[in-house]
């Protein structure tokens, strides 16, 4: 076995994970990505639950960035988790309600606003793909668009009906 490195307290480190909004995830979980770089998996688990405030009962993903055995948690913008806080539905026991409908309706705007967070993360070439990003997510969440489908506000954008600015 080779020998082990020294630890450098000047080293950054990143853990990304998905958990559940104002959950603390369990201990088992955050070990292995923990023990690693010296840092106690309940600490960073009660980082994580501070940091998760108003995202309740949604998965969201979240960046963990350690340094000098400091963690810093941040919760990082997908398009799921943003839809389905624009819903403004009631926040659920994940442990007792299962495969729940997301039948609710949002605006063009939220889907705008939705796509101009997601802009630095997606791999289209201009906004108008974002949105159509958005839109997709859209379908597979449930939720209508001003009362239409998702498909059909995709439709009229690729025909030209619908015009988006940034």
């Amino acid at each position: 076995m080779p020998p082990k490195a020294a630890f450098d307290p000047n080293a950054v480190h990143f853990i990304y994970m998905k958990v559940v909004g104002e959950e603390a995830p369990a201990a088992a979980a955050l070990a292995p990505k923990c023990s690693p770089i010296g840092m106690p998996p309940k600490k960073v688990g009660e980082d994580i639950q501070k940091a998760t405030k108003g995202w309740k009962g949604i998965k969201i993903e979240v960046e963990v960035k350690v340094a000098n055995k400091q963690c810093e948690v941040r919760v990082l913008n997908t398009a799921g988790p943003l839809v389905i806080k624009a819903l403004k539905e009631a926040p659920r026991d994940r442990k007792k309600t299962k495969n729940v409908l997301h039948n609710g309706k949002i605006t063009m705007d939220q889907v705008i606003e939705i796509a101009k967070l997601m802009r630095p993360k997606s791999y289209a070439a201009e906004f108008v793909g974002t949105v159509m990003e958005v839109l997709g997510t859209c379908v597979s969440i449930g939720c209508t668009i001003d009362g239409v489908s998702p498909k059909e506000i995709q439709k009229k954008i690729t025909l030209g009906e619908i015009e988006v600015a940034e």
